[in-house]
């Protein structure tokens, strides 16, 4: 799946770590200034005290988007022309500074180590992060959408080639809706002559995505299990599989039989782009049958095994945030769930302070948007 050697995960413990963040003008933060430390940290506070935009501003630096699904502008305070973002990392005894600059108008200015970073893509893979937010609940019970994102943010984490591929797929894709959204229902020989060309660019990109996802589907399997098993307390038996109903034939075949249908529908109606992440607990469909605590135990589980497979492949651990994770969960599964968490370091928000049993290595104290304890 990736030419990046498997490392052995008891010698994986090499980790990114956070040692200061810096934010002006970031949503509800004037000014910020945090020294963190490596292990768990707790950030504690009522709600609009900010919490959630610390880590956000910290996933953006990794991801250049908002977990929470928010454009540039809502990112930036409000009266304010820009948010600035500063971030100092280090990862393997490295040391990494890496600053974004977003304008209400025009793309964000980014920086690594002082120098301009000209390609966003040239960032990816620099920092890696976990997130698990409330809205990950709609990793089981939301559209397939949500997990082929999940997968493909996973095969980012095991190497940036991968995350290429996806957007490769992603042109193509768009060129080809385009040509037979503009053929109005009828084929002549000339569009039939360009289909044919972004046929054959789209079944062989298709078929190296639905590989790369259905490899990875493999090793996250034992994981989930493994995960659940620490967050639920209980062992429950959870299964995940990739399933593209082109997969057998190869998307070549697919694309064939399905030309008349494209046509007149003017969309691509087979694809990496419609293929479903099948998630069975107890032999029923999670999506359908599962409560919602035990869906978001699923989610967390997920997110989980995402983070170690990253973790144990290539050597160093991702950032785990946890936002608001404590929410949903009991006093037994969320002191379970602080035993559980994997090397390295990990931030974690909460309203109220941590459960009895869960403990963390600091912890940071707002007040509505300020910095009062720590």
């Amino acid at each position: 799946m990736t030419d990046t050697p498997p490392v052995d995960a008891a010698s994986a413990s090499s980790a990114l770590v956070l040692e200061q963040l810096w934010l002006s003008g970031f949503r509800s933060h004037s000014s910020f200034e945090m020294t963190f430390a490596p292990g768990v940290t707790a950030i504690v506070g009522p709600n609009g005290s900010g919490k959630t935009n610390i880590v956000e501003a910290t996933a953006w630096l990794a991801t250049m988007r908002s977990f929470r699904g928010a454009p540039t502008d809502a990112l930036i305070q409000r009266g304010a022309e820009r948010a600035i973002a500063r971030a100092q990392l280090r990862s393997d005894g490295r040391e990494l500074l890496l600053e974004a600059e977003l304008p209400r108008t025009g793309r964000a200015r980014i920086q690594m180590n002082r120098q301009k970073v000209q390609r966003t893509k040239d960032l990816l893979g620099v920092m890696s992060v976990t997130v698990f937010a409330p809205d990950d609940l709609e990793l089981v019970k939301g559209s397939p959408g949500e997990r082929r994102t999940y997968l493909d943010h996973v095969l980012l984490g095991l190497h940036p080639r991968n995350e290429a591929i996806r957007a490769e797929m992603e042109k193509v894709l768009k060129q080809r809706n385009a040509l037979l959204k503009g053929c109005g229902g009828r084929l002549n020989s000339d569009a039939a002559f360009t289909l044919d060309v972004w046929d054959q660019k789209f079944a062989q990109i298709g078929d190296q995505l639905c590989a790369l996802r259905d490899g990875v589907i493999a090793e996250l399997t034992p994981l989930v299990r493994t995960a659940l098993r620490a967050v639920a307390g209980t062992d429950h038996d959870v299964s995940l599989a990739y399933v593209a109903p082109w997969d057998d034939t190869g998307m070549a075949a697919a694309l064939e039989a399905s030309r008349k249908d494209d046509v007149r529908r003017g969309v691509s109606t087979v694809g990496p782009h419609r293929d479903e992440v099948e998630i069975l607990l107890n032999g029923m469909p999670a999506r359908t049958h599962a409560s919602q605590g035990e869906q978001r135990s699923v989610a967390l589980a997920l997110r989980l095994a995402g983070h170690e497979l990253v973790r144990s492949t290539v050597g160093v651990a991702p950032l785990l945030i946890l936002d608001d994770v404590f929410s949903e969960l009991d006093d037994d599964r969320s002191a379970a769930l602080v035993a559980a968490l994997p090397s390295g370091q990990t931030l974690l928000t909460s309203a109220t302070d941590l459960p009895p049993g869960a403990v963390a290595d600091a912890t940071i104290r707002l007040g509505q948007g300020n910095l009062v304890a720590t």
